[in-house]
């Protein structure tokens, strides 16, 4: 039943197909996992969904946690790489006017666009986020 519901999907026998078989096969053998294979056995999840079911759906409660844990663990070093920046005195706060700032810059447009400059005033706390192009008119215009 469960493969003529993943053939549905399909309609030919080729290696996506064999995968996405091997893979229900393999989720609902996983000792790990034994509330799906009651959920399948019970009918609660019918064979039509758990042929269209993706691996993240059918992945034990624990997996998903550690998903989750790994998940948040990678934005918070994001995070953390972006918040360290770098001083410079080349940029003068529009707030205050100090020239204590530290910068990180992005690529947030296309890559042959100009990087985004994300400025941080380390005196009153200001953000705001600036392109290469307007931080050179603005230092030259200081001159």
């Amino acid at each position: 039943m469960l493969c003529s519901r993943v053939f549905t999907e399909f309609v030919r026998i080729d290696m996506k197909y064999k995968n996405r078989v091997r893979s229900r096969v393999s989720n609902l053998q996983d000792q790990r996992n034994p509330l799906l294979r009651l959920a399948v056995l019970t009918g609660t999840i019918t064979p039509e969904k758990i042929a269209k079911m993706g691996s993240e759906e059918m992945a034990s409660q624990e997996l998903k946690e550690m998903r989750n844990t790994f998940t948040k663990e990678a934005i918070n070093e994001h995070q953390m790489a972006m918040t360290g920046g770098t001083k410079s005195s080349l940029m003068k706060c529009f707030k205050c006017g100090k020239k204590n700032c530290t910068y990180n810059q992005v690529q947030t447009r296309s890559a042959d666009e100009p990087m985004t400059t994300f400025v941080f005033c380390n005196n009153c706390g200001n953000r705001w986020k600036r392109h290469l192009v307007a931080i050179i008119w603005s230092d030259l215009e200081e001159r």
